[in-house]
């Protein structure tokens, strides 16, 4: 039998997502077969063209209404909407995959996480970016030790689209429905893939900076309060003793997804941009400077799944696998990384930054 999808959200990670559970019969023939079956929203006539166009057979306007209905449930919605719909589907003996960031705040993911210990079934906290190519290729460098020793870890994420004044305010900039700004949005991210490829952080201090204090609502009525921040930074020790640089922003001007990332070695190094998320550039050890890999070849991570060698892959590709590996778990009753507990882990982090950022001092993440 299919497994059932339910779907909270139906707007960008609900494209993604559904354009994923379409794909995978296509190019992944041995994932489990998938029935999209119900897509979940407050607005009727708005929810019915979607599930037309994303392929679901039925809508729902009340989660509660079909949690319990379903083999597998995607909770795709804002941030403040995370916990309690993931939650009552979980003590269901639902499996869940959540987008990121976990929660709003560290206490709502500490019970989400909670609820996934006790219902030990799979769940995902959705970083995509752990399913590109060339980071999987990245990790088996690390483990393989071409790297050597870890010394610096430096990931950013820049975009531009708050740097105009008279963009208007949407649920992303409201801390009650998003938690926080480019930090959750964006940094979630870069430290997921931080943890990924060199480890746990031990201690950090973070800074947060709000550029525009009040925005027009979408109907250009009225103005709305920005209450998160627009761009981040912090510096952090991981516990391995390597150091680690972290930075988002909103407001970099010519920057559309720039999450780019770099990890420097006592014999190599490596760099990724996500904007050619094709390609690694490598140091290997003995080389007089980096060369770039094409990471498409038949033998690379999902290079048999897809096109010949150099047919490049794109961003919602990451969704493909995710989901594939995911609902593989799902079927299986196997365990699934990133899970909740490792999106309780970014968001503790996240919290630590915002923590540094008010006391003004180090925060230790280990005590």
């Amino acid at each position: 039998m299919p497994l059932a999808v339910g779907m909270l959200g139906y707007r960008f990670m609900g494209r993604a997502h559904a354009n994923a559970l379409a794909r995978l019969p296509m190019f992944f023939p041995d994932a489990p077969a998938v029935e999209r079956d119900v897509l979940i929203g407050r607005d009727e006539q708005a929810l019915a063209g979607a599930a037309d166009q994303l392929g679901f057979a039925r809508t729902a306007t009340d989660w509660r209404d079909v949690v319990e209905e379903v083999d597998v449930f995607y909770n795709l919605g804002p941030n403040h909407l995370h916990a309690e719909p993931s939650i009552a589907a979980l003590e269901a003996g639902v499996p869940v995959l959540c987008e990121k960031p976990l929660a709003a705040d560290d206490e709502a993911a500490a019970r989400m996480a909670d609820a996934a210990a006790a219902a030990d079934v799979p769940t995902a906290t959705a970083f995509n970016y752990r399913f590109v190519p060339a980071i999987q290729y990245a990790r088996e460098l690390i483990e393989a030790g071409e790297l050597g020793e870890i010394h610096h870890f430096r990931g950013r994420y820049l975009q531009d689209w708050l740097v105009d004044p008279e963009a208007p305010w949407s649920w992303r900039l409201d801390a009650d429905l998003a938690g926080s700004g480019a930090l959750g949005d964006l940094g979630a991210h870069t430290i997921d893939l931080a943890r990924y490829l060199v480890g746990d952080i031990a201690e950090l201090s973070g800074h947060l900076h709000r550029f525009v204090d009040e925005r027009p609502t979408p109907d250009g009525d009225e103005t709305r309060e920005v209450t998160v921040d627009d761009a981040y930074s912090a510096q952090a020790t991981f516990a391995n003793g390597a150091m680690g640089t972290f930075e988002a922003s909103r407001f970099a001007t010519g920057h559309k997804n720039d999450h780019t990332i770099e990890i420097h070695g006592s014999k190599g190094s490596l760099r990724f941009g996500l904007e050619r998320l094709n390609e690694l550039e490598v140091k290997f050890e003995g080389d007089r400077g980096y060369q770039t890999i094409l990471v498409t070849d038949e033998d690379d991570p999902y290079g048999g799944r897809w096109w010949p060698p150099g047919h490049v892959l794109g961003w919602e590709h990451t969704f493909v696998h995710e989901n594939y590996e995911f609902l593989s778990a799902v079927a299986e009753g196997d365990e699934y990384e990133p899970n909740f507990q490792d999106g309780l882990a970014v968001q503790r982090i996240l919290a630590a930054i915002e923590e540094s950022d008010e006391q003004g001092q180090r925060v230790d993440l280990e005590s």
